[in-house]
């Protein structure tokens, strides 16, 4: 009885394509259009996402939360997706394995969310990532996306 060959390893564009990872969210804009699509000074911008990442919101588990504009750094979840808090850590997670020049280095993950990821083969699962909690505002009638 002859085996059958086993399957060969997936190649790297192969994974990212089965995990959805493979192109930018289509609500993301490439460089090229940035400053096109910023529709204030640049210097504004900064001073305005700087103090909105210091402007800290409180933060329970079971609050349902989303990304403050101008904070998204991570593909999930998507703005105006609602994430819930699962844990709030007491002390941050520093991940070290991220180059110096990674905008992930050190970043404090000090949140734990859980959301629904929007792919067909796992829909309503919850899936759970740490996060810098300074990024995400509670969701409120007055944020959801059908009030922006």
């Amino acid at each position: 009885m002859s085996k059958s060959p086993s399957p060969r390893p997936l190649t790297s564009r192969e994974l990212l394509e089965r995990i959805g990872c493979n192109s930018l969210d289509s609500d993301s804009v490439g460089f090229a259009g940035f400053h096109a699509d910023l529709e204030e000074d640049a210097t504004a911008a900064l001073i305005e996402r700087y103090q909105a990442l210091e402007r800290r919101s409180p933060l329970n588990p079971g609050t349902v939360v989303r990304w403050k504009p101008g904070l998204k750094n991570r593909r999930w979840p998507h703005y105006g997706q609602p994430a819930i808090v699962l844990e709030v850590l007491q002390s941050p997670i520093l991940d070290h394995r991220e180059e110096m020049g990674s905008a992930y280095f050190r970043e404090p993950l000090d949140v734990v969310l859980g959301l629904l990821i929007d792919d067909p083969e796992v829909r309503g699962d919850l899936f759970t990532f740490h996060y810098d909690s300074r990024r995400f505002e509670p969701w409120t009638a007055t944020n959801s996306p059908a009030q922006s």
